[in-house]
């Protein structure tokens, strides 16, 4: 791969490694998470870009993941399969892979999770099944 995203990507995949590689045994009790901060739109502007849009992407590394596989609902990029006719539709609440890492990882009750870590979203069931 080539461009700028390819250059980042490898540049957080070096890093992934080196913190692996210095954590040495302790990286099989180890869970990082990796989310963007927004996402993008589903077309693009009048710079060939994109601009900030509403679903984002996350993934998990580490020994205690119980990795290889995907987590997703597509949910299309037809205009009609689009949010606000502009993003691509959330699907899962990122708040809910944050408390299954920290439910199965760390132990945090529901409770805690809904008021305290993530205030007023008891709603937010914990995405279990994460954690190998």
């Amino acid at each position: 791969a080539t461009g700028r995203l390819a250059q980042l990507l490898a540049g957080l995949g070096g890093a992934l490694a080196t913190f692996e590689s210095v954590l040495g045994p302790a990286w099989s009790d180890t869970i990082l998470l990796v989310a963007t901060e927004f996402g993008r739109t589903a077309r693009v502007n009048g710079t060939i870009g994109t601009d900030h849009g509403t679903a984002t992407a996350a993934f998990l590394a580490g020994g205690a993941v119980n990795g290889g596989r995907v987590l997703a609902d597509w949910p299309g990029l037809k205009p009609t399969d689009l949010y606000e006719a502009r993003d691509l539709r959330p699907t899962t609440d990122l708040r809910a892979v944050i408390k299954g890492v920290l439910a199965d990882h760390l132990g945090l009750s529901a409770g805690v999770l809904g008021t305290t870590v993530f205030p007023d979203t008891a709603s937010v069931a914990p995405l279990r099944g994460l954690i190998a």
